[in-house]
């Protein structure tokens, strides 16, 4: 983080050159791509939960406020924000079911990275695993240089894993029917494609779109070929994601895979005022949609307004037609 601290000190010497009109159009599609997500999930909890109305404003306001989350905190923190506000806004939701979707949500999203990630392996731009602890600005050098804690930390997880699923046995049977019932979309190709994965291939295009005025922005070669490098440095630095937003790792990476193409000043002015322009937009956002849809942002008012607007949806949907 303290190299990320000095390349942000780059990023705001070069701040008079940012081409704010393309920066603008940049966030305007960043705001565009989370919000099309909103209804791919909306459409797989609806899938999930067929007998129960599943409102898009209470899944916008959701997914947003987890993103705002998460981009400001490590470990995806804010996905189990996400999970909380939609559980209290779908009448007899359950977290394995809520959890399942997510990871619904999150399959077209791996199918695209898998084709990135190999259509740069065929390239020869990736670093192979010898650099990675060499290069500048990765987080994981630290681990590199210390395996001992490397390989406690693995053993800790391990055990904690086998600690959670000797308590899930016993609740084996109704865990996995919950969390089965999360890919219930899956079941039905044909609504799988035209309700999920329209939807997140219009946030893809929306995605590179944003990456591609960002390269304007800060006076790089914008083209469709350099946003999708970014999009894989992107993409490789929410693997571990243990910093917020993956500071640091994307900055090493866009490095590397721009070595020889522009100044390393350049980039880095690109790679870190890219990240804060879109953790700002996110924090706003998430922010201005939780606002909008409990009207607090206190814990204990959030739990009593979701719960407020799951009873009203209820009674709505038990309500004969006239």
């Amino acid at each position: 983080m303290d190299r990320f601290l000095h390349d942000a000190g780059v990023f705001f010497g070069h701040l008079a050159a940012v081409d704010f009109g393309a920066l603008g159009i940049a966030l305007a599609f960043q705001a565009l791509r989370l919000v099309v997500r909103t209804r791919a999930w909306r459409n797989i909890l609806a899938a999930a939960y067929p007998d129960t109305e599943v409102r898009w404003r209470s899944v916008l306001g959701a997914y947003l406020g987890g993103v705002g989350l998460n981009a400001i905190t490590p470990a995806r923190s804010g996905d189990i924000l996400k999970l909380f506000l939609v559980k209290h806004r779908i009448e007899g939701s359950t977290y394995p079911t809520l959890a399942a979707t997510l990871i619904v949500e999150t399959l077209f999203d791996a199918f695209v990275g898998i084709v990135l990630l190999l259509w740069a392996a065929y390239l020869g731009v990736l670093p192979n695993i010898h650099s990675v602890p060499d290069l500048p600005n990765i987080d994981l050098r630290w681990a590199f240089q210390h395996p001992v804690a490397l390989e406690i930390g693995a053993l800790i997880l391990g055990i904690a894993i086998g600690v959670l699923l000797v308590w899930a046995t016993a609740r084996v049977k109704r865990f996995w029917e919950r969390v089965r019932q999360g890919f219930t979309v899956l079941r039905d190709g044909d609504e799988y494609l035209r309700h999920v994965v329209s939807w997140q291939a219009l946030s893809w295009v929306f995605r590179l779109a944003t990456v591609y005025f960002m390269l304007r922005a800060f006076h790089l070669p914008a083209t469709i070929h350099n946003a999708l490098l970014v999009q894989i440095a992107q993409s490789l630095s929410t693997l571990l994601p243990i910093t917020p937003g993956g500071a640091g790792t994307e900055q090493g990476l866009l490095l590397y895979l721009f070595s020889g193409k522009a100044a390393r000043s350049a980039l880095l002015s690109f790679s870190v005022g890219m990240h804060i322009a879109i953790v700002a937009a996110n924090v706003a956002l998430g922010l201005f949609a939780i606002l909008l849809t409990t009207r607090t942002l206190k814990l204990r008012r959030l739990r009593e307004r979701a719960k407020a607007d799951a009873a009203e949806a209820s009674s709505a949907a038990e309500k004969p037609p006239p």
